[in-house]
């Protein structure tokens, strides 16, 4: 007797209980602070509000004076897009290489080069440490040790200088960035079916590269695009790092990102309405480079030997 569709269906319902109960509190969680927290910044950008007074519709308006009348956007916008394209793609670059020649090494070198690597996300005050380094008085580090030697006679203003400050803030943010995506990656390579390779150098794969592209890679994508999109976000969400070593304005706003600026037209000048239309452009920037990515990331393996 064949049991109806209905039943069958109730009947995984329950074997799966425990499954939605066990996803019940992230989808609350994920469901309160993420979701109804965009979905409110998307309404709240049609609006004029300063947290006092009854929001106004002003519709487009505040994207309009986004693009039309705002000059400091465009200078926030272009040093975001900076800093996204240095420490995204060459954070992800860095954090992938480093791990995969570090899984060649026996297993208590690698366990201690993983740990070394992963320190930047434990230690919580590192960047204190390369406030006082990079300091701009005689007694810092790094000017100390250059008077000493005679390469400068005064000390350098490191933050305060352009020619040196987005350099200084890229390696800072790259090093700080690698914890979680290098952990990953090397999880990901860890897990990596050894069988595969053996398959593959039947089917004719003989150089390391190619284990890389056509073996390696593909079984690890979803590693991959998780850490891709760990590192997009930390790429987009830079502002802390530049207003602890440079404070905020930066000089000339060369450090300045779109971070920065929402949180000082939303929190500063109160101006909720166009921080959100901000905050949701921000959010659309971040949406196309996932999706770039993930096409890119679709294309691993695909190539023709």
């Amino acid at each position: 007797m064949k049991k109806s569709p209905s039943l069958t269906k109730k009947r995984l319902v329950k074997d799966d209980i425990s499954f939605y109960l066990f996803m019940a509190p992230f989808m609350l969680a994920f469901f309160l602070f993420t979701v109804i927290p965009i979905v409110s910044s998307m309404v709240l950008s049609f609006f004029d509000y300063d947290m006092v007074s009854t929001p106004i519709f002003v519709g487009f308006e505040n994207y309009i004076r986004m693009f039309t009348a705002d000059d400091l956007f465009f200078t926030v916008l272009a040093n975001s897009l900076s800093f996204g394209i240095l420490v995204g793609p060459g954070g992800y670059l860095l954090a992938f290489l480093l791990a995969w020649m570090i899984n060649e090494f026996p297993r208590v070198i690698r366990v201690f080069l993983t740990f070394i690597f992963y320190v930047p996300s434990l230690v919580g005050n590192a960047l204190y440490i390369f406030q006082i380094m990079f300091s701009g008085d005689s007694y810092a580090y790094i000017n100390n040790l250059l008077i000493s030697f005679g390469f400068i006679t005064e000390p350098i203003q490191w933050f305060q200088n352009p020619e040196y400050n987005f350099v200084l803030i890229v390696a800072i943010q790259l090093w700080s960035s690698m914890g979680v995506s290098f952990l990953a990656n090397i999880a990901g390579l860890q897990n990596v079916n050894t069988e595969l390779y053996e398959a593959g150098a039947i089917d004719g794969i003989r150089t390391r590269w190619h284990e890389l592209w056509y073996i390696t890679m593909p079984s690890m994508k979803t590693i991959l695009l998780f850490s891709a999109v760990m590192q997009i976000q930390t790429a987009f969400s830079m502002g802390a790092l530049q207003t602890t070593l440079a404070g905020y304005p930066s000089v000339n706003n060369s450090l300045d990102t779109l971070v920065q600026y929402i949180g000082d037209i939303g929190t500063t000048r109160y101006e909720m309405g166009y921080a959100a239309a901000l905050s949701v452009f921000l959010f659309a920037i971040i949406i196309i480079f996932r999706y770039l990515i993930g096409g890119l990331l679709n294309l691993i393996g695909k190539s023709d030997r």
